[in-house]
């Protein structure tokens, strides 16, 4: 075999240039994270992936020795925020906590003949942290004390009454769509740009009802502002042992509320594998488990290929269950 030698200074210097090249992103991956890093959140505050997301980032910041700052980006029913992390440079520096309402944009996308503001091929998952059933509640001066008032009320006064959500297609918008389907109800939809303003609408009294995860109504509830009818479990609620689930009370529709954290789909493995770590602890932190634990939602944690599988499982089924919402204007 030829031995190759380099006969200039300049070609000395070519040879040295590309070598740091080769060599950059692999120290770059190895000095992650040299800066702080940005957390997006697609949603207003006062909502679970808020909940969720904040004490989590904390618990980032003392695990990756950097800041993990919230940014919240709100808009399109959580699809501007999980759309800007999608198409972020794939890194480790930006992040989306969110909710499971990125299984169903895109396939309500689809059924509207639009462009999807992201695919879920985009975003790489790397935790579970929550994963609650939805809770319908009312306002505590509401007349209707338990499920079957409500759906017997609202049955016999045909587009009197209104919730309100998320957005089209939403962690608060599907659940209620697939109640109203099962109940055979009509009630007008109400869409806002996230739980906290839902809320508002119906603490307000623009709105009779809204449906949501643990996270954001139970201080309601407790403050006695707020009436949970039912939720949209399978098993009883700790933070609600008294409120039954609508399968058991007849209406067998189930909805989970999930919340995860996420990367771009390109980025390294290596730095996938620190974030796994550190999002592992997290949930492990006692600080975050008060904190999660307390509003309501308790950690049900899932490391990446178990998250991994669980999203492509909830995508296939809300494909199905978008399907029959159809379009909504």
């Amino acid at each position: 075999m030829k031995s190759i030698v380099i006969r200039s200074a300049a070609g000395f210097a070519a040879c040295f240039t590309l070598a740091l090249g080769l060599a950059a992103p692999a120290l770059a991956q190895d000095n992650w994270p040299s800066r702080p890093i940005t957390m997006i959140v697609p949603f207003p505050p006062g909502g679970v992936a808020d909940a969720v997301g904040r004490p989590v980032a904390q618990a980032l910041s003392r695990e990756l020795k950097q800041s993990v700052v919230v940014e919240n980006k709100g808009g399109a029913g959580g699809a501007i925020g999980m759309g800007a992390v999608a198409k972020a440079a794939p890194d480790g520096y930006t992040m989306l906590m969110s909710l499971a309402s990125m299984t169903t944009i895109p396939e309500a996308d689809k059924l509207n003949n639009r462009p999807s503001l992201f695919q879920l091929a985009q975003l790489k998952p790397i935790a579970r942290f929550t994963a609650d059933p939805t809770v319908l509640v009312v306002r505590a001066d509401a007349p209707w004390k338990n499920i079957d008032e409500f759906v017997k009320d609202v049955r016999s006064k045909p587009g009197k009454y209104s919730f309100a959500s998320s957005g089209n297609y939403g962690t608060m918008h599907v659940p209620m769509e697939m109640l109203k389907a099962n109940a055979n109800l009509r009630i007008l939809h109400v869409p806002y740009t996230g739980a906290g303003p839902a809320l508002i609408a119906l603490l307000g009294g623009q709105v009779e009802a809204v449906a949501t995860g643990p996270a954001s109504v139970l201080q309601h509830i407790k403050g006695g502002k707020l009436r949970a009818l039912a939720h949209w479990g399978d098993a009883p609620l700790a933070s609600l042992p008294g409120v039954p689930s609508l399968k058991k009370s007849g209406y067998p529709v189930e909805y989970a509320q999930w919340s995860g954290l996420f990367v771009p789909a390109g980025t390294p493995d290596a730095i996938v594998a620190k974030l796994r770590a550190a999002a592992h602890r997290a949930a492990d932190d006692p600080a975050v488990r008060q904190t999660i634990n307390g509003a309501g939602s308790p950690i049900q944690y899932l490391d990446m290929p178990q998250f991994q599988e669980y999203v492509n499982a909830d995508a296939r089924k809300m494909a199905e269950v978008v399907k029959k919402i159809g379009k909504v204007e």
